[in-house]
């Protein structure tokens, strides 16, 4: 009986939880279609309100900007927004921040999240998965020693959040792994481990000791 119940569990646990995040992100793109005219709104075109529809209008806006954006009309356009904004102050610091973010994160050629490491953290003995976003820059540079690299450490289970540390090249390392396969890894707790791999060895706790000396 709780065998079949927890298979049941199994069973509806991710599918209900895949339903839900889908039908939040639904509505909260529906909601684009508020910036709209009242008499533009589909309820007031067909009569009834269509689940859906918004994020179709926003994923044809996204594709039709980048569709402009990549001719030589587009990047003038472009170009000549982003001298507008740079004129605002508070606007362009705030702006410019996001878009360096994004570049970065986003572009084929960026480097952000494109390793994954493993590190001892929150203190030595204790390895986590974490992500290289790049080098330290500015000032702090001039304040470390050696080759330092930056670094993402996630939480689990929501890796959306976690912490930044600057750490010496010397004390990660990099793993042959995606960085889809260390998200699930970082997801599940630990549960989904990556394929390709091989069991931990259990080692005693005086030869740890010993090899941290």
């Amino acid at each position: 009986m709780k065998r079949y119940f927890i298979t049941g569990l199994l069973i509806w646990i991710p599918l209900g939880i895949t339903v839900l995040v889908l039908s939040w992100l639904i509505n909260t793109m529906d909601h684009s279609l508020d910036l709209l005219p009242t008499r533009l709104r589909p309820e007031a075109l067909w009569g009834f309100h269509v689940p859906g529809i918004g994020m179709v209008v926003m994923v044809l806006v996204v594709f039709l900007t980048g569709l402009l954006a990549a001719n030589f009309i587009g990047q003038r356009l472009v170009r000549f927004w982003e001298g507008v904004l740079a004129r605002i102050p508070v606007v362009k610091s705030i702006y410019y921040g996001v878009k360096q973010v994004s570049d970065t994160v986003l572009a084929d050629t960026g480097q952000a999240f494109r390793k994954v490491l493993l590190v001892q953290y929150p203190r030595n003995g204790s390895w986590t998965i974490a992500f290289q976003t790049g080098r330290p820059g500015g000032d702090v540079v001039n304040h470390l020693r050696g080759e330092y690299v930056s670094v993402y450490v996630p939480t689990t289970p929501n890796p959306t959040s976690g912490f930044f540390l600057m750490m010496p090249r010397s004390d990660v390392v990099e793993l042959d792994m995606t960085v889809d396969e260390a998200l699930k890894y970082v997801i599940s707790m630990g549960v989904v481990s990556p394929a390709g791999g091989r069991e931990a060895k259990v080692t005693p706790p005086r030869q740890v000791e010993a090899a941290n000396r």
